[in-house]
């Protein structure tokens, strides 16, 4: 066994599945990431609906981008601000199923993380709004 204060990958440290999982290089590790982000959609989408309205919201506005007369980097800004309201949208469900995973019970510290992850999404949808209205009427 190594000493402790030399330096190995990470993964070294992990047993059982998470060293498993961690363990695979080269193409197989891009499959199996691949695979995972897809899992990871499918339960947002699944178990949370938070992220299936802000997913069909996105879906229709990127849609609707494809028919506005807004100039190439308008209509990459508006994409920009559409996939993150997504991706803010996705840490929030997992920070949820975190807290949620290590207790149920009401705490203060829990709520300041949920509440923390909403307002996160909610500023990304501010920041959308305000895009998509600086595109309209600017």
């Amino acid at each position: 066994m190594n000493h402790p204060n030399e330096k190995q990958p990470f993964h070294q440290h992990l047993s059982g599945y998470a060293q498993q999982a961690k363990g695979t290089t080269g193409l197989s590790r891009i499959i199996k990431a691949a695979g995972y982000s897809r899992d990871g959609f499918l339960a947002a989408y699944r178990h949370e609906a938070a992220f299936r309205q802000v997913f069909w919201l996105n879906l229709i506005l990127i849609v609707l981008l494809f028919f506005m007369p807004f100039s190439l980097l308008v209509k990459m800004v508006l994409l920009f601000a559409s996939i993150f309201s997504l991706v803010v949208e996705l840490f929030n469900t997992g920070l949820e199923a975190a807290i949620d995973h290590t207790s149920t019970k009401q705490h203060p510290l829990a709520k300041i993380g949920k509440d923390v992850g909403s307002a996160a999404q909610f500023l990304a949808l501010c920041l959308l709004s305000v895009l998509w209205l600086m595109a309209l009427f600017g």
